[in-house]
């Protein structure tokens, strides 16, 4: 009786496990004759636009095709003059400390703005900002991002002539970070990790420049760094060990193999 018992029980679950697998089967096949009912009801629909656009161009749309057989229509350059709808205006802050090299290097400043960009220029004494604006001469669509980037370089304490290099090439980038964002310092370790950056006379600051091929400019506890990608990266590995506190003179050992690194890449 009790293999009776198990061997109709056994033959019930055969029977169960059985409905579960047609009843899993029809849940499949509804789900893949729904999915391709939708598959061809948005074929119908892209059908019905096309005939309804080659009804509204009165021709047939492979008639797109240039003599190169090249699909999709030809579209001419942009010309910004053409596309200006208004002027668009950038203000950049001028820090207290930048008046008078602001005021001694304004014919350098706004001569490559105007002639170079065709951008509009002016220093709004009131509101202590350089105010960029585009016309109807500005032909460059990133004209006025690239002289924002130029004057903020020159705000931010580099020369005009490292910071124009920014008009002239377009893989230059203006990166800046905090020493506190490396290391958390204060009191007198913040005033030693600035001291192993400038070094004596400025002399680490130089190397590093001259090694990693950038501009660095120490700016109280921010430090500002011109140049390309990977050169940047570069230098901000090496000012990061300093900050860290390595020793200037390990620095020097190793700023050789990263000359030739970025040299050869170059």
């Amino acid at each position: 009786s009790s293999s009776s018992s198990s061997s109709s029980s056994s033959f019930f679950f055969i029977i169960i496990i059985i409905v579960i697998f047609f009843l899993l089967l029809l849940i499949t096949m509804d789900e893949v004759l729904e999915t391709g009912e939708i598959e061809r009801q948005y074929e119908a629909e892209q059908e019905q636009y096309r005939a309804m656009m080659m009804m509204e161009s009165g021709g047939d749309m492979d008639a797109e095709e240039d003599e190169d057989g090249e699909d999709g229509p030809q579209f001419a350059p942009v010309n910004m003059a053409d596309q200006f709808n208004g002027s668009q205006i950038r203000r950049i802050d001028v820090p207290p400390h930048r008046y008078t090299p602001l005021k001694n290097n304004w014919t350098k400043i706004f001569q490559p703005i105007v002639d170079h960009l065709k951008l509009q220029i002016r220093m709004n004494v009131p509101a202590r900002k350089v105010e960029l604006r585009t016309c109807e001469e500005t032909e460059n669509a990133v004209a006025l991002q690239k002289g924002h980037d130029f004057v903020k370089a020159f705000m931010l304490g580099f020369e005009v002539d490292d910071a124009i290099a920014l008009l002239r090439l377009d893989d230059l980038y203006l990166d800046t970070f905090d020493i506190t964002d490396v290391k958390p310092l204060s009191g007198e370790h913040l005033s030693r990790a600035i001291g192993r950056l400038a070094g004596k006379g400025g002399k680490t600051k130089l190397t590093i420049e001259n090694a990693t091929k950038t501009r660095i400019v120490l700016a109280d506890t921010r430090v500002h760094v011109l140049g390309a990608y990977d050169n940047i990266r570069e230098a901000k590995t090496i000012v990061s060990k300093l900050i860290m506190g390595s020793p200037p003179s390990k620095i020097y050992n190793s700023l050789q193999s990263v000359s030739q690194r970025l040299s050869g890449r170059f």
